[in-house]
């Protein structure tokens, strides 16, 4: 995952994109912080969460930048929102998460919000990168009550 970011990076300085050239920059940097920190080179799987959390990220200033009035830079982010979702998974549909998070409760045996740690638990496993960790909760939420 990090050479075809960093083979993007060059194709973007070639072509004088200098804002994608920027957004592949951040990415890069964020996904080098995480391998400094955890002392190992990562796999594509845990590039993928860096990704998603960067999007996550991404999306949260957007809105702020919007409340406060500053579409000029809630556009600049937008755009680097669109770079970082070039390179995620396609995420799974609201029906596909739902009919995951239903087997989960059955294969748990839940029966209350008592249960919705387990249920979570698995469902994210069964999930993986598929779906943000929120639509998963809101549908067990749904489930569970």
């Amino acid at each position: 995952m990090l050479s075809t970011l960093m083979n993007d990076m060059k194709s973007a300085m070639k072509a004088g994109e200098k804002s994608e050239l920027g957004a592949l920059r951040n990415l890069i940097g964020k996904i080098k912080a995480k391998q400094i920190d955890s002392g190992k080179t990562l796999t594509d799987d845990e590039c993928i969460k860096v990704m998603a959390t960067a999007a996550k990220q991404l999306k949260d200033s957007i809105q702020q930048y919007k409340d406060g009035g500053r579409d000029d830079l809630a556009e600049n982010e937008a755009f680097e929102l669109s770079i970082v979702e070039r390179y995620l998974p396609e995420q799974m549909s609201e029906d596909d998460v739902r009919a995951i998070v239903k087997k989960t409760i059955a294969d748990v045996g839940a029966e209350s919000m008592k249960d919705m740690g387990k249920v979570m638990g698995a469902a994210m496993q069964a999930v993986g990168s598929g779906a943000d960790g929120s639509i998963v909760q809101k549908m067990v939420r749904e489930e569970l009550s």
